[in-house]
């Protein structure tokens, strides 16, 4: 479920129109508005825009981004926002850390050893899932199945699958990952941009 919808949880407010700042670079307004072309109408096109929305605000969706997309696609910010909350892998609650690692703990995973992953992980990182370590490197989080069972237990990572994986193999994936330049989640907006930019998905 959304961290947006717990039971408590604040809602970001929307920014005013006249406070809307537009941050998508000319790459991203000639991406969206080749993605336009692709669907019937522009409500079609919220969810590629709020991939192009979430590589643009550095791997998640503030208020600004949501208004952004909304304007851009002269939506309201309630309908985006209510698209953007409903997906979990657009990240409307926080800003994740630079690489944001997906572990599985359904079925497949969880009898081959997910969970004693995901202690090794929070124990390794010093943080439990959901999180951000302090120096905003990794955030953790568990999800449902990723389709992998055959690399149980697995991890998302961006657009890769990594698995499978053991305590004694996270080492050597953390010390990939703090050498990688690109931000995972910022990588996986991109990869899924490229997809939808396809002539064969019009």
């Amino acid at each position: 479920m959304s961290e947006l919808l717990q039971i408590g949880a604040q809602r970001p407010k929307a920014p005013r129109p006249e406070e809307l700042t537009l941050r998508f670079s000319d790459k991203a307004v000639a991406e969206l508005e080749a993605l336009k072309t692709h669907y019937p109408d522009l409500k079609s096109c919220i969810l590629p825009g709020l991939w192009i929305a979430q590589r643009e605000y550095e791997g998640w969706l503030p208020p600004e981004a949501i208004a952004e997309v909304a304007h851009r696609l002269n939506r309201s910010y309630a309908e985006v926002e209510g698209v953007a909350t409903f997906y979990t892998m657009y990240n409307t609650a926080h800003k994740p850390g630079k690489h944001m690692i997906e572990i599985c703990t359904c079925l497949s995973c969880q009898l081959c050893g997910a969970y004693r992953v995901v202690d090794a992980l929070e124990e390794k990182l010093g943080v439990k899932l959901g999180e951000t370590t302090a120096d905003g490197m990794f955030t953790i989080h568990e999800v449902e199945c990723l389709d992998a069972c055959d690399r149980a237990p697995v991890l998302q990572i961006g657009d890769e699958y990594v698995g499978p994986v053991t305590p004694d193999t996270l080492d050597a994936v953390l010390d990939k990952l703090r050498k990688t330049d690109k931000p995972s989640s910022v990588q996986l907006a991109d990869s899924v941009v490229k997809v939808h930019l396809r002539d064969g998905d019009k």
